[in-house]
């Protein structure tokens, strides 16, 4: 493998971390949705909306890096540029994972519908305060520009789901 597609290196990490944004973003917003019409809501309806969007979502993903790789170098991606793709891409199903375990609760009977999706909402909300660190723990400032940037990247997130429950509600 070489840097190009070396999963420690900065470019590798950026795009990770930005695509599991996006999926996290789409997620919570149909996690957000699903909320406001829970009853009625199977837990097998809720678990197949989430991997359908998200399984899409990811599709986009990558479809979207192999055009812009095409418009970009005009030839098709190598075997490791197209790895690399993948992994970035389809790795962002990790953010999936919570949610549909919480889901299964609700199809086993240990959980209602609604609990499984307030227990999704705050994992995937956790999981971009996660990303948020993860994007400013290695950077060159001092503490309180830290603690400005994660401040805004909290403000912002909030704008986000207050225009999905604006969308759905």
């Amino acid at each position: 493998m070489d840097a190009e597609t070396e999963p420690t290196d900065a470019g590798y990490r950026a795009d990770a971390l930005k695509e599991r944004v996006y999926v996290t973003f789409t997620a919570l917003a149909v996690v957000l949705a699903m909320q406001t019409h829970a009853e009625g809501l199977t837990a097998g309806e809720a678990a197949k909306t989430i991997a359908i969007t998200v399984i899409g979502t990811l599709l986009a993903v990558f479809v979207a890096d192999l055009v812009a790789h095409l418009a970009v170098h005009t030839v098709l991606p190598t075997r490791p540029e197209l790895r690399r793709m993948m992994r970035v891409s389809f790795g962002a199903f990790a953010v999936a994972v919570l949610p549909l375990i919480f889901i299964g609760f609700a199809a086993l009977g240990s959980w209602q519908i609604g609990a499984a999706l307030q227990a999704s909402t705050i994992a995937l909300t956790a999981s971009l305060i996660l990303i948020g660190y993860l994007a400013v723990r290695r950077a060159k400032l001092t503490w309180w520009q830290r603690l400005i940037a994660l401040g805004a990247e909290f403000l912002l997130g909030l704008a986000v789901v207050a225009l999905e429950l604006l969308a759905h509600g």
